[in-house]
Order: C-alpha cells, then structure tokens, then sequence
C-alpha cells in the first residue's frame, strides 16, 4: 500500500540507486558501458523504460549517478565530524581524504570512470564531476563566498583533488598512507600559493592592481545555490 503514494521521482531515484549497485559488479570488465547498464537492468530487474528516465544518457548518467552517490555520502560524513577543531588546511585534506575512503571499496569503477571521462564526447562531464566534489566540500566546509572566490576557490580544489585521485589509483601503500602524505602536501602548495597571493596584494603594485581590477571582479558574482552543475 505504501508503494502506492510514491512519486514517479521517488521510482526512478529508487530505480537509480538499484541499478548504480547493481552495476558495480559489471563496471570492472566493462566499464561504463551499455553492457554494464543493461547486466545491471538484468540483475535488478528494474522496467527497461523506468531505466531510460532514471539514466536518459546512458552509461554517461550511470557513472555520473556513482560519483554524485560518492560526494553525497562525503558530506553526510563530514556534518558529522567536528571539523572545528582542524585548522583550515587540514579540513580540506580532511574532506579529500573522506571522498578517497569512500571510493576505496570501488577503486577500479573509479579507474574506469577516468578512462571514460578522459574521452573527448565526455570530457565536459568529467570537469562537471570534479567541480562537483569541489563545490560540495567547500559547502560542507562552510564556504560564504559570493563573487570571483566562489569560483577561483573550487577551480584550485578541483585541481588538487583530481591529482590527489590519480595518486591514490597508483597508491599501493598501507592504508593508502602515502597517499594521505600527498594530499597534505598539495594542500599546503595552495597554502604557500594563498600566501604568495595575499603578499602581492599588499605590495604597492598589487594594491594599484586591485584598485583598477576591482570594478571588473566586483561583478562576477557566484551562481544560485544548486545552479551551477545541475546534479540531480
């Protein structure tokens, strides 16, 4: 009776979820592919056309669907960490570190979701799933910026956290402990950069430099909330 009052939103989310488990199995032999989404439509038994709505794209909104469920569950861990305590460095290696732990149970999936994304036809939703991890850990990390920061700060951290995953894949050290050294690492190279950034701004260059750019920053503004990559 229950499953009578349920939206046809909360079908295809149900049907999302069921066939992104699903596919796990089949990703690592056939990556993100119509064979991974049909064998998972197969093992789920979930309606062929409930399928094509809950993943209009294909194997592009299957993967997506992976890495979105991945960053969902980051921020779920993170409102639940006492971040307070951490100095700012080391609540973004923090929540780097968290997505990483998170994702080890399904390295492989990932390794074929960058092989995937690294094809020209689907390159722009690769950048669209970094931007989306970016944006959700500075949102977690309680980010109040609304002009050319919102932007420069998830452009830096997309950066950082794409090489910190190509690293990690190669990481065969317990507990992924060397991978936990770079990502501290290329935090604190933001850090130094950060630093570099705020002395040129002091000096008397910089401070003409931002006189004559402020009008200019002054009207790049940041997106409304949940606008900007469109993830479901």
């Amino acid at each position: 009776m229950a499953d009578l009052v349920k939206s046809e939103a909360d079908h295809i989310e149900a049907a999302r979820k069921a066939l992104v488990d699903a596919a796990l199995v089949h990703v690592v032999f056939d990556g993100w592919s119509d064979a991974t989404l049909n064998a998972a439509i197969q093992d789920t038994g979930v309606d062929p056309g409930l399928a094509k709505q809950a993943f209009p794209r294909g194997p592009v909104d299957l993967a997506l669907a992976f890495h979105f469920d991945g960053d969902a569950q980051m921020v779920q861990a993170l409102n639940l960490t006492n971040l307070e305590e951490m100095r700012y460095s080391a609540r973004v290696a923090h929540a780097i570190s968290t997505r990483l732990h998170i994702a080890a149970p399904h390295k492989e999936a990932v390794r074929r979701g960058l092989t995937f994304f690294a094809l020209p036809t689907h390159a722009a939703d690769g950048a669209r799933a970094v931007w989306h991890t970016a944006d959700a850990i500075w949102n977690a990390l309680g980010d109040t910026s609304l002009d050319v920061n919102w932007y420069t700060k998830r452009m830096t951290l997309g950066a950082v956290y794409s090489a910190c995953v190509l690293y990690w894949l190669g990481d065969e050290s317990d507990g992924h402990a060397d991978t936990e050294a770079f990502i501290k690492r290329r935090i604190e190279d933001v850090m130094q950069i950060e630093k570099a950034k705020a002395g040129f701004r002091k000096s008397g260059f910089g401070k003409v430099f931002t006189r004559t750019t402020s009008g200019l920053f002054d009207l790049i503004r940041a997106p409304q909330q949940g606008g900007f990559d469109g993830a479901k």
